[in-house]
């Protein structure tokens, strides 16, 4: 590295590393991808890890759009009493598909879209270990959605959705309480979502381990890394119990077993056990990649240091192994005994700690800070507010003979919303508007932003703050209408009113993004820089919008906030001051001499296969066979595709082409020596 008036500066060198791991001393899949592709075929082929968070992101939001529709729906059905809009069936299914299509393709790929995009860039590395299958875990995401989307079309209008809850209990599961298709769309749909997010958590977690940046040791990352590190090991855990438990409900519905037929003499609480198992840790796959997004945001604008960020790291780790000892609280009425009742009581009382401390660290980091509140700082301070509502009303449920009253009404219904909307939704919301700049390369308007936040916020509050009042007054959830004489009918309005003003500042958040565009290409499209909000990471270190090699030399850390503590140092009284201006600090995405992994039309292929295969085993064993052809062609055609592309000249670290597409590696010395230090870099 290089000092220039007391300011260190990115070193100039630059180097040309694979972004595969090496096997048998040859790099995998490093051969060099043209620079600024456009058009839809680089979207469909590519394997970019930013690509694929982008594409995971826009994916997401096009579900959360069917999602909100279907929640409209819901309360368009309980504005008033008697509701006739939907009949008691079509509810059952759009309730469902609510709840399924927010938390499995909505909420979990947004989260990943985030993954995909930031942890290579807040690490240091050049892409993720296995590019080919990061691209994979997107297509096999997008067939599952699809085809448990598709289950509102097929055979009619909401004919054959799943009608069992998100929660799906035994024994109504079975074929005898629901005899159309409708579950068997839910068992298949999400063992394919399950697949992609099990193959998306091992490719992180070894991006992570294995590919971080020199002097990037683990109490040096952001703590979003951290937060996301710990999700993918949740879900390298939780996601097989769940696998388990819809391969059984599978067989039994397909093939007629009895894993949950009670007349055989199977236990349906099996189902609940194996579904909750899953299901809790499953609140903090969701919930601390929120976390994160906030402990990114709220430094950034306070201007300091994140408050504690060693009991920050430590509470998320606390939060992933308690949350595997919490499962039980949701089946306090089930007959489990007092004993199991009284144990995951006091779990469940324990769990509240480490959020606790999330919550003082992100208020001690704000305190005495000089506070900016722009968009994304509104978002991160709704998130800290909102989810301590939802985590006190959380807490009333680990006290037995409150959570037996509260079971199936409504105030279970607010509590989550409260969690899930409030700590998650919220949270990822502020994630976009404060990483648009790094993947668009241009801002959104702070106006329309902060307009749409309010309209939200306050929609929220008027949607589910009278859901607790409704819950303790007695009304069940899961019911498709209500009588005038039961009084549920005042709060049931202000809530249909409130979930259309969330609607309203949804359709304002997606004019910002349409008219921020607009504005930007008609100005010319304007450079924001690569450090629009005065940020800390190593993302904000590269060009906006990150270039696809990410970084044009190798970073070396040196410590905690390592961009900061480039731009800024002390003076003689020990006041902090501006050391350096980004543009010498940061990099300039110019550097054209990096290999990268080549485009793959065989992830998508496979993802068809899979999707052939679930349609198959719904209706037809035939199609099923022609899937399984599909997709062991695929992988029969992804293990022999070249590691190099044969059309594409390599360069080696000076730029020298040696005619063979792989560059002239005795250029710079030996060519095994090369390799290893590629390996141990990239």
């Amino acid at each position: 590295m290089t000092v220039t008036d007391g300011a260190i500066t990115a070193p100039e060198e630059t180097l040309a590393l694979p972004a595969g791991p090496v096997i048998a001393n040859r790099p995998l899949g490093v051969f060099t991808r043209p620079q600024g592709n456009e058009g839809w075929k680089s979207w469909l082929f590519t394997v970019d890890h930013k690509r694929i968070g982008v594409m995971y992101g826009a994916a997401a939001m096009f579900f959360f759009l069917v999602g909100g529709a279907e929640a409209l729906f819901i309360r368009l059905q309980l504005a008033t009493p008697d509701g006739s809009v939907i009949g008691a069936g079509t509810y059952n299914g759009v309730f469902t598909m609510h709840g399924v299509t927010m938390i499995f393709l909505v909420a979990m790929p947004m989260a990943a879209a985030f993954a995909n995009y930031l942890l290579p860039l807040q690490i240091g590395a050049r892409d993720v270990a296995f590019p080919r299958l990061n691209a994979f875990s997107f297509w096999c995401f997008l067939a599952g959605g699809l085809l448990l989307t598709s289950s509102m079309l097929i055979g009619g209008w909401f004919q054959n959705v799943p009608d069992g809850g998100w929660f799906n209990y035994a024994p109504n599961s079975g074929v005898l309480f629901s005899p159309h298709k409708g579950i068997d769309f839910y068992a298949v749909g999400l063992q394919i979502t399950g697949i992609a997010s099990l193959v998306s958590s091992i490719n992180l977690i070894v991006t992570v381990l294995n590919m971080r940046t020199k002097g990037m040791s683990l109490f040096r990352m952001p703590v979003l890394t951290w937060m996301l590190l710990i999700t993918q090991f949740l879900l390298l855990f939780a996601i097989p119990v769940i696998t388990v438990a819809l391969f059984l409900l599978m067989f039994d519905r397909l093939w007629d077993a009895n894993f949950f037929n009670v007349a055989a003499g199977a236990d349906p609480l099996l189902w609940q056990h194996l579904f909750w198992i899953f299901g809790h840790p499953e609140v903090y796959i969701l919930v601390l990649p929120a976390f994160g997004i906030v402990s990114e945001i709220i430094p950034t604008f306070s201007r300091k240091p994140l408050f504690g960020y060693h009991f920050m790291v430590a509470s998320g780790i606390a939060i992933g192994f308690m949350g595997w000892g919490v499962w039980a609280h949701h089946m306090f009425t089930s007959g489990i005994g007092p004993l199991a009742v009284a144990a995951f009581s006091v779990s469940t009382m324990f769990i509240a700690v480490p959020t606790g401390v999330k919550i003082l660290n992100w208020l001690g980091t704000m305190y005495g800070g000089r506070l900016r509140f722009t968009t994304p700082m509104l978002y991160a301070v709704g998130v800290v507010s909102m989810f301590t509502i939802g985590g006190l009303s959380g807490v009333t449920h680990s006290i037995a003979p409150s959570d037996t009253q509260q079971t199936d009404t409504y105030y279970i219904v607010a509590h989550f919303h409260y969690v899930i909307f409030g700590g998650i939704i919220l949270g990822l919301f502020g994630g976009l508007h404060f990483w648009w700049p790094k993947i668009f390369g241009y801002m959104l308007d702070e106006g329309w932003g902060k307009a749409a936040f309010w309209v939200i916020l306050i929609g929220f509050n008027f949607t589910f703050g009278p859901m607790h009042i409704l819950g303790l007054q007695g009304m069940s959830r899961r019911i498709a209408t209500y009588r005038a004489d039961e009084g549920f009918a005042f709060w049931n309005m202000v809530a249909t009113i409130g979930a259309f003003v969330i609607a309203i500042g949804v359709a304002m958040l997606l004019w910002n993004i349409y008219k921020s565009t607009r504005d930007w290409r008609r100005a010319g499209r304007p450079d924001v820089g690569p450090d629009p909000w005065d940020a800390r990471a190593l993302e904000w270190m590269t060009a906006s919008p990150t270039p696809e090699h990410n970084f044009d030399s190798e970073i070396e850390v040196e410590g905690l906030d390592e961009f900061w503590h480039r731009k800024y140092g002390k003076d003689e009284t020990g006041r902090v001051v501006r050391a350096a201006p980004t543009s010498e600090v940061a990099h300039d995405g110019s550097n054209t001499k990096v290999h990268l992994p080549s485009p793959s039309y065989w992830p998508i292929v496979l993802g068809g296969g899979i999707l052939l295969v679930g349609y198959g085993l719904i209706y037809n064993l035939w199609l099923a066979a022609a899937g399984v052809v599909l997709l062991v062609a695929s992988i029969y055609g992804w293990i022999l595709e070249p590691p190099d592309d044969p059309e594409a000249a390599g360069h080696d670290e000076d730029g020298h082409d040696d005619g063979d597409g792989h560059g002239d590696a005795d250029s710079n010395g030996d060519s095994a020596e090369a390799e290893e230090e590629a390996a141990t870099v990239g």
